[in-house]
């Protein structure tokens, strides 16, 4: 096959080209370097998986461009089987700052993404966000149990499935852009255009993640703990979200990507399930039993549209794409904890 992958030198995309050039696949990698511009935030090592990719596979293809101009998406599309969406403006704090950025980026660079891939009939996996739910998500009771929330509600043992409602509540500049692209994809493959399948992403975590106060939760946490940095934690802590290792995401992908011509289309919550499952107090216990050190914490007021509690039903990504998640929250933790300790020079 030949893959390309938008915003593949991001802590998910990289993870996704890597998986492709192992198995001796032809990849094609568009990525602008943009990241520390859209966080607003000084990333000590913003070309860091572009370097990991560029020394380490000769069949990854490095190219120096942005999903917002369709040339340049047009160009690297040529000759695709699939393209795997990931580039994005990523935090909803950014969002808030700078709306038409996110909206350019998210919105319009998808919208790009499926008129190359209709050109190529490319397979289009599209990454998507729990956050499409927006504030919908805080009208599930919950109850307050110890060191966690949880959902109160029978009805939701399983956590949120697709066909959650996501109308009629704020979602922030960025549950708009990316429930926009995400409605795209969707209309695309459903008018047979394109196959293509959005996965509604709960919360990604692993090595290679260069997480920051505004994104990527689990990571920052770790580089806070062995970094001694202070950590504010917004809210009281307890909050919970169901945490996916990145090897089990780039997998789910894989398989939607194989079984294109069976499956076509679908919209899947992805995340590790009703299984694995964190409060950011009991992240914070294992960090400690890992590391045996605890990062100075400040609380915060919430922030806005935070949900309490997000766990995503994977049930039906399990029965369609044959898939399941293999690493737990103690196994993942642990790897990331181990490749921050083998990188301390490259992190923030």
């Amino acid at each position: 096959m030949r893959v390309l992958v938008t915003g593949g030198a991001g802590f998910v995309g990289s993870h996704v080209a890597e998986y492709y050039a192992e198995r001796g696949d032809e990849v094609v990698v568009l990525d602008n370097l943009a990241r520390a511009d859209l966080l607003n935030q000084e990333i000590k090592k913003p070309d860091y998986n572009w370097n990991y990719l560029r020394d380490s596979y000769s069949n990854v293809e490095l190219v120096r461009g942005d999903v917002r101009e369709y040339d340049d998406v047009r160009e690297v599309a040529e000759d695709v089987h699939a393209i795997v969406h990931t580039a994005a403006q990523t935090a909803v704090t950014a969002s808030l700052d700078d709306a038409p950025t996110d909206f350019r980026v998210n919105a319009l660079g998808t919208f790009n993404i499926l008129e190359a891939a209709k050109e190529e009939d490319a397979a289009v996996v599209y990454c998507s966000t729990n956050k499409v739910y927006g504030d919908n998500v805080n009208e599930v009771l919950i109850e307050e149990r110890e060191g966690r929330y949880g959902f109160s509600e029978p009805s939701f043992e399983e956590g949120i499935s697709e066909d959650f409602p996501i109308d009629l509540c704020e979602h922030t500049p960025y549950g708009c852009s990316k429930l926009a692209g995400d409605i795209y994809v969707q209309d695309y493959a459903e008018r047979n255009e394109i196959d293509a399948a959005v996965f509604r992403m709960s919360c990604i975590y692993g090595t290679r993640q260069f997480g920051v106060e505004d994104q990527g939760w689990v990571a920052w946490f770790a580089l806070a703990t062995l970094l001694d940095k202070p950590l504010t934690i917004y809210g009281d802590g307890k909050q919970v979200r169901d945490v996916l290792y990145v090897s089990d995401l780039v997998r789910a992908f894989d398989s939607f990507i194989q079984k294109r011509d069976e499956i076509q289309s679908g919209v899947f919550n992805m995340g590790g399930g009703i299984d694995n499952t964190l409060s950011l107090l009991e992240l914070l216990d294992i960090l400690e039993d890992k590391t045996g050190k605890r990062p100075q914490i400040e609380y915060s007021d919430w922030r806005p549209s935070d949900q309490k509690v997000y766990i995503s039903d994977i049930s039906k990504a399990k029965k369609e794409l044959e898939w399941e998640p293999k690493v737990d929250p103690e196994e993942g933790v642990g790897k990331l904890v181990k490749w921050i300790k083998e990188n301390k020079d490259m992190v923030i």
